[in-house]
């Protein structure tokens, strides 16, 4: 149980998407002009990530890596798919957010237009393949592991959007000078966020 909180906390502070490894800057920008907007495509990384990141690491576990296909039958055992990872992990994270798109639309036709092509872009949202290539770079041990870390790096990633765009809805009434406006100053705004997310990497877990 220590071990799965701190993959957690490490994966919404230490590793996050945004604040570490700068993905999924152009969905963070585009979207984060207010909460409201910034709250839905963040929530709907979240689902994205929760389901794609177990489902990938069970597909990297029994069908990709060197001798995973042994279960099937032991003369597959030397079948080595792992080329075939990035267009798996694809595939699974473009139905998923098909799933989501769908749902959004459905229930909620407002927030569907105010994301507007943000939210099919989530397919190709590199914080969302970032998290089954780092799953896969950091070999989980377990189904568990890997899907807390997947909610992790969701809740990391609605973290940084929604903070963005709180600052950004109060921003426009502070005197900012003019060249600065719009991406200028949330471009500076999310290096300060990045450096003071920083100090915990002083946490030891």
């Amino acid at each position: 149980m220590e071990n799965l909180i701190n993959i957690f906390v490490r994966s919404v502070f230490i590793d996050n998407m945004i604040f570490a490894y700068f993905l999924g800057m152009c969905s963070y920008l585009a979207v984060s002009k207010t909460v409201k907007t910034s709250t839905g495509l963040g929530i709907a990384v979240i689902f994205v990530m929760v389901i794609t990141v177990p489902v990938n690491y069970l597909m990297n576990k029994y069908l990709l890596l060197p001798g995973a296909l042994g279960w099937l039958d032991p003369s597959f055992a030397s079948l080595d798919l792992s080329f075939l990872s990035f267009i798996m992990f694809i595939a699974v994270i473009a139905s998923m957010v098909q799933l989501v798109e769908m749902i959004v639309e459905k229930y909620s036709p407002s927030l569907y237009s105010a994301l507007g092509i943000f939210l099919p872009l989530i397919a190709v949202n590199c914080a969302i393949l970032g998290g089954s290539l780092f799953m896969q770079e950091r070999e989980y041990n377990s189904l568990a592991e890997a899907s807390v870390f997947g909610l992790g790096s969701g809740v990391g990633w609605f973290l940084a959007i929604v903070s963005i765009a709180a600052i950004r809805e109060k921003i426009k009434y502070s005197n900012v000078p003019q060249p600065l406006k719009g991406l200028g100053i949330t471009f500076i705004l999310t290096g300060l966020m990045g450096i003071a997310f920083m100090t915990f990497m002083g946490i030891k877990l």
